[in-house]
């Protein structure tokens, strides 16, 4: 048995990042875990626990039975309870048991990797209850991972792996929700094309066209005369796009042309994960 081809480059990007996550806290003091990361609400100690949470799922364990407290205020949404289970359940974890369950839950799903067989098309239950795919889980926890990846690495001060196999899904995850960011949340123009020029680890030149009926489409080649474009670095577009930092902090890295009152609407509209 193998996995299918479909799956491998994301089981691969989250090879990468868990091992990444997982040697960045290896070390860890017990002061170390409770640091602050850009992810809204989240210490160090936090990131490890969702992440591990997430696995056990796809793992198939049983979700824990917890009651959360109600002085969460980061937590506003159904989705956001949800994900805060798997976290508050470990709040009061030492470092040596969260090292050791990161490290018990990788080897679970390592072996779990080496022994999937099913198509990738095979339906699951997603959070709340929702069926996805079994590409779109391994997708998602690719992408999930990755991004987490970086929010401890911003926490601890080692930057690195903006160009790992997980930066890559995720760059085709975000470029995925771009149109509706453009079309619907932003409300840009019918009939228009707006640019979007991302430099640095991860480059890439995207055009988001939107048509008569107001429908946005992601294409791969530059438009002429854009309604507005967007210049801004690899790892700026990622904190943007996942709610790790407000336009308003970030001008000194993102350069604008055209319509300005377009511009500031995608901006303030750019954050798509939940």
């Amino acid at each position: 048995m193998s996995l299918h081809p479909t799956l491998q480059p994301y089981a691969d990007a989250w090879t990468h990042s868990i091992e990444a996550i997982s040697e960045l806290v290896q070390q860890l003091g017990e002061g170390e875990w409770n640091r602050r990361t850009p992810c809204p609400g989240w210490s160090v100690r936090d990131i490890v626990s969702h992440v591990i949470g997430m696995d056990c799922e796809i793992l198939g364990d049983p979700r824990p039975i917890h009651s959360l407290p109600r002085d969460l205020f980061h937590v506003t949404t159904e989705h956001q309870r949800y994900m805060e289970m798997q976290v508050d359940v470990r709040r009061h974890h030492t470092a040596p048991e969260m090292t050791a369950e990161l490290e018990y839950t990788v080897i679970r799903r390592n072996r779990q990797l080496r022994g999937e067989s099913r198509d990738p098309g095979t339906t699951l239950r997603g959070p709340l209850g929702t069926e996805i795919t079994m590409e779109r889980a391994y997708r998602n926890r690719a992408f999930d991972v990755w991004v987490h990846e970086q929010d401890l690495r911003a926490a601890l001060g080692h930057p690195g792996n903006l160009d790992s196999p997980g930066a890559y899904v995720a760059r085709d995850v975000l470029l995925e929700a771009l149109p509706k960011v453009v079309a619907k949340d932003a409300a840009a123009p019918r009939s228009s094309a707006i640019v979007f020029d991302v430099h640095g680890p991860v480059e890439f030149l995207r055009t988001i066209r939107v048509d008569i009926q107001g429908r946005g489409t992601l294409e791969t080649a530059p438009a002429l005369g854009p309604a507005a474009t967007l210049t801004l670095d690899w790892e700026t577009y990622v904190r943007l796009a996942c709610g790790r930092v407000a336009p308003e902090a970030v001008t000194d890295r993102v350069k604008t042309e055209g319509d300005p009152d377009l511009t500031t609407a995608i901006l303030q509209n750019f954050t798509v994960t939940p």
